[in-house]
């Protein structure tokens, strides 16, 4: 039996040691330390020598944590450059303001957050006045992503800039009527302010990184040198507990990513209460952030600090601060001086001796106003060691208070996120803190003020002088005047309107075989982004691996095992493709730097992103929705689609539902066409939309979600006639009819229409020969390209009524006058056709793969579904009999025939 306090064999047991007795040494060194001195100081030689190693560059471990104190001692922080007493003004002004814009604002029942901006206020004017470029800068200027929460505080400022008004802050949160200000950072709402969507938490810290790493590619492949830009990422503490916030972390360090700066609001405070009530979320970020390579730098005390540091001879203090939990930190916050040295102090002989040469005052400036993020010249040290680090992305972790300057009814309360106002005696209280000059007699009928100094003011020409100097406002987003890009050449579409002839082919290789072709384009080719989240072989593109190049900023520094295959491995670092690994949350980031590369670099991108459809809409919809707000342009494209195409896979891989999400995203153009030619056309009016001649009344500020099938089939010519490529755009053509199949029904033959897409359209093929063949039923078959188009046309055409305006739905235009009923059939859930069936003049119903899905053979799943070409079959003869066109018996004759 083994001893379970005997010493158990370690790693190092595997390396031979040269000198043991040496080793020995060394050991009984630490091992007297420990005896004489304790074992804190023990613990403290030994992190500095492994501090020391790695300065020398001796390959050791990492320490993943270090002392609760400011990475950048005192002693160390370079002096502030300009004004501080300036900025201080500036910023008091942007707290006062954002404070009245939300108290304002709450008479109106809208809601806002206060206490998020009252903490990060310094980490914000820090990097506007002396580090955030503007777009007038070099390549791109900087790119900042906003936490959510504090938009009132960048309002604030904007409005000090002469960017708002005061019309625009009273309309915070308020516009329906035009001119408000939207409550969260949301280019869609205000495009010319905003940049980047941040407030679905997790969004913005993953983003960054893609943002960051997509700067570097479009540097390397040549199409803009934007080496000059760095992505600041502003994040809450509680934020970073989102599984997306830190879903990337190893890429950034992996990639050496230092144009990136995380900076980490930490007031130790989430939405309910603390982060980490028990626990130390500091210390458990940087361990997180040093485990995945990432510099981190601290900046957790203020100066006031400095004293009680400089006290601490036997490092007492430092050990206090690193066994205090969060909550009690939180507490502190909110009492006296006394509570503080009986609970703080007096848990160490040395701290209650160091207490004694405290006072009251000194205490409560020290637990109650002093952090690191609330100090320009602690921000400005953390912000200049991130730009300084090379090799690496850097987090700051600034310790904050939550509703600082907002009075004691706010700091560090659990419920400040919630609380939406201050009284006037709190806001005259707030005015005296940081002395403004605003009367008492400002206030009128209670109502908060707005203050500003001038707008000739000396502080609003310092803010201004100090934003020209790095390249203009911020944030800011420009729509840059770009030329549309020229159509790629028509061969590329064109070859897609004869079919396959006898060869079977899926839409999915249709795809990706167009895509080879329009990547060759000598003027936008090498503006295609090919996203795919490590299932390029699945999709059959695995030959555009050696042709285009994997993107690596390493290069490829090993040799493929496949070198000697013509379609080998390839990997560049001025590589084409984004080949992500086996993340969609990651592709994802990716194709929103790169639809987005028009308005942020002035670079027309044409992303598309390619995944299995399931793991697209159903787990990443969250980012698509960002994606609209981003104002995104590109290509979705959901391959292996549907519920029955894929053999074998089964429930979670079986795609039943996507259109149904696609269709929430008004941003989404969403369509399952059945053909080849239909993906080309459908892609050709794509690129012009997108990225050419938009038509009047056209936003191109959208993208398409395009559904493809991995299911080998024939792929038929394009149908001749006027209307067909109108047809295919606006969401549904008539594909043939009885007649023009050859299938010579009877004169007078019953007739229904039956609409198809995506793959089901096959099975409708085959319907229509049955019931002409079997039943003396003549079917004419139409091809739905979009039910979601048709009902966004539709729903259009009703608003147009109301309006007075007379207008026709597309989809009732096609059908009128199409004889008998319709039998709309989908490989997804009847929820997706059944969207248009209310513009639908004639009887309607329809068949979908309504559940689960499951693993059989593609033909047993449509069975079991109801959607093979035998149920269709029934189900046409089911709604001619109910209006009396075929005998009620043939229904039951053919579920008996056909073994239903």
């Amino acid at each position: 039996m083994t001893d379970p306090n005997a010493i158990q064999p370690s790693e190092l047991d595997q390396l031979p040691d040269r000198d043991p007795e040496e080793t020995a040494e060394w050991q009984a060194s630490l091992d007297a330390v420990a005896k004489a001195a304790g074992p804190h100081r023990a613990a403290y030689l030994m992190r500095r020598t492994l501090e020391r190693a790695e300065g020398n560059g001796i390959a050791l471990p990492k320490l993943l944590e270090t002392d609760y104190v400011n990475t950048i001692p005192t002693a160390a922080e370079p002096g502030v450059p300009g004004d501080e007493e300036m900025e201080r003004r500036i910023t008091a002004w942007n707290r006062w303001n954002a404070a009245a814009m939300v108290t304002r604002g709450s008479k109106h029942g809208v809601g806002g957050h206060i206490a998020t901006f009252a903490s990060a206020a310094w980490l914000y004017e820090t990097g506007f006045n002396h580090f955030f470029k503007g777009k007038e800068a070099d390549g791109s200027g900087d790119q900042l992503y906003i936490q959510g929460h504090a938009s009132p505080g960048i309002y604030a400022r904007a409005f000090l800039d002469g960017r708002l008004t005061e019309a625009h802050l009273d309309n915070f949160r308020q516009e329906a009527g035009g001119g408000g200000l939207p409550s969260y950072p949301h280019p869609r709402r205000l495009p010319w302010l905003w940049e980047f969507p941040t407030v679905s938490m997790g969004l913005g810290p993953l983003s960054a990184i893609y943002q960051a790493r997509f700067n570097r590619y479009l540097t390397a492949r040549g199409i803009k040198d934007v080496s000059s830009s760095h992505v600041w990422a502003f994040l809450g503490d509680g934020e970073m507990d989102e599984p997306e916030s830190t879903a990337a972390l190893a890429l950034a360090s992996r990639e050496g990513l230092d144009n990136l700066t995380f900076v980490i609001n930490c007031n130790l405070q989430r939405l309910d209460g603390p982060v980490r009530a028990n626990f130390k979320i500091v210390q458990e970020l940087e361990a997180q952030f040093r485990g995945a390579g990432w510099n981190v730098v601290k900046s957790l005390w203020g100066s006031a600090w400095d004293e009680l540091f400089q006290l601490d001879t036997t490092g007492a203090l430092v050990r206090r601060l690193r066994e205090v939990p969060d909550a009690q930190v939180q507490t502190y916050q909110t009492r006296d001086a006394a509570y503080i040295r009986q609970d703080f102090f007096g848990a160490d002989p040395a701290l209650v001796e160091m207490a004694e040469l405290l006072s009251d005052d000194k205490i409560i400036e020290c637990f109650h106003l002093s952090r690191g993020g609330h100090e320009a010249r602690k921000v400005y040290a953390a912000y200049k060691a991130a730009l300084d680090h090379k090799g690496a992305p850097t987090v700051i972790l600034a310790q904050t208070v939550k509703g600082f300057t907002l009075g004691e009814g706010f700091a560090s309360k659990n419920a400040n996120h919630q609380m939406k106002k201050l009284t006037v005696d709190e806001f005259k209280q707030m005015r005296d803190l940081l002395e403004l000059p605003i009367k008492d007699s400002d206030f009128v009928d209670g109502v908060v003020p707005y203050g500003h100094p001038g707008a000739d003011s000396p502080e609003v020409r310092y803010l201004q002088e100090r934003r020209a100097a790095l390249g203009g406002p911020a944030p800011a987003r420009r729509t840059h005047a770009l030329a549309p890009l020229p159509a790629p050449a028509e061969k590329a579409f064109a070859s897609f309107d004869k079919g396959s002839g006898t060869q079977n082919v899926a839409t999915t290789m249709a795809f990706v075989r167009l895509i080879k072709d329009l990547v060759r384009d000598k003027e936008t080719g090498k503006r295609w982004v090919p996203i795919v989240p490590d299932e390029a072989r699945t999709f059959g593109m695995e030959s555009l691996f050696p042709s285009l190049g994997i993107y690596s900023p390493k290069g490829q520094t090993y040799e493929p095992v496949d070198r000697d295959q013509l379609m080998y491995y390839k990997e560049a670092k001025n590589g084409q493709i984004l080949n992500e690994g086996i993340t969609e949350a990651g592709s994802m980031a990716d194709f929103i730097a790169a639809s987005t590369a028009y308005a942020t670099h002035g670079e027309a991108m044409i992303p598309f992103y390619i995944f299995y459809s399931m793991f697209g809409w159903q787990r990443t919809a969250d980012q698509m929705w960002q994606l609209g707000d981003q104002l995104g342009r590109g290509f979705l494209v959901g391959a292996t689609a549907g519920r029955t195409t894929l053999t074998g896979e089964g429930l979670q891989h079986a795609d039943g539902h996507s259109p149904v999400i696609a269709a929430t995203n008004p941003a989404a153009l969403t369509y399952d066409p059945a053909f080849a030619y239909e993906v080309a056309t459908i892609v050709k009016d794509g690129l012009r939309r997108m990225y050419g001649e938009a038509a009047p009344g056209e936003d191109p500020n959208v993208f398409y979600y395009l559904t493809v099938y991995n299911e080998p089939l024939p792929q038929p010519a394009k149908p001749q006639g006027l209307g067909i490529d109108e047809g295919i755009v606006k969401g549904l053509y008539r594909f043939n009819t009885a007649e023009s199949a050859g299938l010579s029904p009877m004169a007078n033959a019953p007739r229904i229409q039956l609409l198809g897409s995506g793959t089901a359209i096959h099975w409708t093929l085959a319907a229509q020969k049955l019931l002409a063949e079997e039943w003396g039923v003549a079917a004419d078959v139409w091809s739905a390209t979009s039910w979601t188009e048709l009902r966004r046309d539709a729903l259009e055409a009703d608003a147009a009524l109301l309006r007075g305006e007379e207008r026709v739905p597309y989809v009732r235009q096609a059908l009128h006058g199409a004889e008998g009923p319709v039998l709309a059939v989908s490989d997804y859930m009847r929820q997706v056709p059944d969207q248009i069936a209310q513009w639908v003049e004639q009887d309607w119903s329809s068949l979908g793969a309504d559940g689960f899905g499951l693993s059989d053979t593609r033909e047993a799943a449509r069975r079991h579904f109801g959607v093979d070409a035998e149920s269709i079959v029934v189900a046409a003869l089911a709604q001619l009999a109910r209006r009396g066109e075929v005998k009620a018996t043939a229904v039951k004759e053919a579920r008996e025939k056909y073994g239903l």
